[in-house]
């Protein structure tokens, strides 16, 4: 199974926070699965750590690249048909990083690994 994690999805199983499900947690350890993280990703933890909204996130945000490489998950860029595919969903979720993760998990046929119960209002198949 190809799995993108959401940001949130990312910083818990990094921390080892409990909030991550069971689920999530087994399907990120398989190593069966390929599981990525977008850039996006990568964008939201940076602002947000600039904003002071992730302040525990110092020594991730320091080298973001480096954390998911030490996973071994696999970096996954931002495209222009991702970028029009996210412009061109339902407004049903405003967040623009919720939308460019949600866009390119359709487009590249992946499962998002997510809490967010929002995103089963798109065609996204989503695992927590």
């Amino acid at each position: 199974m190809r799995l993108l994690l959401d940001t949130h999805t990312l910083l818990w199983w990094l921390a080892g926070d409990q909030a991550l499900s069971d689920a999530a947690r087994e399907a990120i350890a398989d190593p069966d699965n390929e599981v990525f993280v977008s850039t996006a990703s990568a964008w939201e933890i940076a602002t947000k750590y600039q904003l002071g909204r992730l302040s525990g996130a110092a020594l991730i945000t320091a080298d973001i690249a480096g954390a998911v490489a030490s996973q071994g998950f696999t970096e996954l860029p931002i495209s222009i048909r991702d970028g029009q595919a996210a412009g061109g969903l339902p407004a049903i979720h405003k967040d623009p990083f919720d939308r460019m993760l949600i866009a390119q998990a359709v487009t590249a046929g992946m499962v998002i690994v997510s809490n967010e119960a929002m995103f089963n209002a798109y065609a996204v198949p989503r695992l927590w």
